[in-house]
């Protein structure tokens, strides 16, 4: 019985372990790191923050209505000093009177409404820049994201594949290790060939201890990019192999094809340049007149005790209406040097949006080249990678036949070891260097962006 109960224990924490187990293609990782990463996450509400901050200013145009209670209750009230003449005295003497009730209550309602300022017109145009910019800094960001999701999977796949290779060229030299001191032992080969097959092991056993610890960090910065714990384990199913053909198969874009005003670069310093130019417009607002149009009511009351909410308590009302205009006229040139500078810098934007244009050309074909190179690369890495197959285990046959050597079994091994993690890394770079040239052609159809 009590067997019984473990079985299902145990059997329970398999199937809670197996429900908290993520698995992910990399499509599917890039869309969950696009939601829950924290950058990303934080990106998105910079947006809304935008909003908000454009309808702060949106409402400033529109009517604005406050209301105020004023409650008085005189501790001491103020005496004042009369010609007691006006009361039939003496002349040049004076009575003590005091004026008003010792309580009083003023309730007040006021209407506001802007009329025209055109500091006001230029900041709803300037709201709306603004959460242009942060909806371009959220692509930038999410295509961040994207580029370190890609390169931590691809990294994990590397360092999974580099494990087993390292574990499969383990087991092969333990086993020639073995037959060699057999071998030795029968005094039919030399010391130095089981001396040779020790070091090479040795150094396989180093870098496969080595590569297990990469593993390890490769998880957990794959964690991170998809914004979760970073000892949570996830399950990847794409292949490393796949996914360098799925890079493979596309077609470099000319110059011509390629349309600048597309690039997030570019449309991040657009927007700089609109922002500058609505910062020279909001300078020369400043010395245009402003109007404002305000309606005011308000009720008073008075009486030496509290008696405000007695239902005989009299109240006195009052109503107004009317306009304020605001006229600049003299600033001792203040307006002046402040739209000068905003001037400056609007021409400073222009320039930083030609730089921008003229880097973004360099990056293109930087890219495009860098891709290039890592699909030669590839390819020349899968055919080498062949021969150093084939030369290892032509030394193999020969070295148990007698006819290598130790040293040059141990030369063809070490080309082949050096040749797998080439292969290995000519993948991931042709994948990286992918991404890389798709951020620069980004055309809004890479990775799914909220409107």
């Amino acid at each position: 019985m009590i067997k019984i109960k473990l079985t299902y224990f145990f059997l329970l924490i398999c199937v809670v372990v197996s429900a908290q187990q993520r698995t992910f293609s990399l499509e599917e990782a890039v869309e969950f790191a696009l939601e829950n990463n924290r950058t990303a996450v934080n990106a998105t509400r910079d947006i809304e923050i935008a909003e908000k901050q454009k309808w702060e200013t949106t409402a400033i145009g529109l009517p604005q209505i406050d209301a105020t209670v004023d409650y008085q209750n005189f501790l001491k009230q103020q005496v004042s000093l009369i010609p007691a003449e006006f009361f039939g005295g003496n002349s040049g003497e004076f009575e003590e009177v005091v004026f008003g009730t010792k309580q009083n209550v003023n309730a007040t309602a006021t209407l506001s409404q802007l009329i025209f300022d055109g500091s006001y017109l230029v900041g709803l145009q300037s709201a709306k820049v603004f959460l242009e910019i942060s909806k371009n800094a959220k692509v930038k960001t999410d295509l961040a994201v994207r580029t370190n999701v890609i390169s931590a999977y691809g990294n994990v796949l590397v360092a999974e594949e580099s494990v087993k290779i390292l574990e499969k060229n383990k087991a092969t030299l333990e086993n020639n290790l073995f037959e060699t001191q057999k071998t030795f032992e029968n005094g039919l080969a030399e010391e130095e060939s089981v001396e040779q097959l020790q070091i090479t092991l040795t150094e396989i056993e180093n870098a496969l201890n080595n590569s297990i610890r990469l593993r390890d960090i490769a998880y957990k910065l794959l964690s991170l990019s998809l914004g979760i714990d970073v000892t949570e384990k996830v399950d990847l199913t794409d292949q490393l192999e796949d996914l360098t053909i799925q890079s493979l198969a596309i077609e470099l874009q000319d110059d011509t094809a390629f349309s600048m005003e597309e690039n997030i670069d570019y449309k991040i310093a657009a927007n700089d340049e609109r922002s500058k130019e609505l910062l020279v417009k909001l300078e020369k607002s400043r010395a245009l007149p402003s109007l404002s149009g305000f309606l005011n009511g308000g009720y008073q009351a008075y009486n030496d005790e509290f008696t405000f909410f007695d239902k005989d308590q009299e109240w006195f009302g009052s109503s107004l209406i009317g306009l304020t205009l605001n006229i600049p006229i003299f600033s001792s040139l203040e307006r002046t040097a402040r739209t000068q500078r905003a001037k400056i810098e609007y021409e400073k934007s222009k320039t930083d949006l030609t730089e921008v244009e003229q880097r973004i050309k360099l990056e293109l074909a930087n890219a495009q080249s860098n891709y290039e190179f890592s699909v030669e690369k590839y390819n020349i890495s899968k055919k080498n990678l062949n021969l150093a197959e084939r030369i290892e285990r032509k030394n193999q046959i020969k070295f148990t036949e007698g006819i290598a050597t130790s040293f040059e079994l141990r030369q063809a091994q070490v080309q082949l070891y050096s040749s797998q993690q080439d292969y290995l890394q000519a993948m991931l770079d042709v994948i990286n260097s992918k991404v890389e040239l798709d951020n620069i052609v980004y055309s809004g159809d890479l990775v799914p962006l909220e409107e």
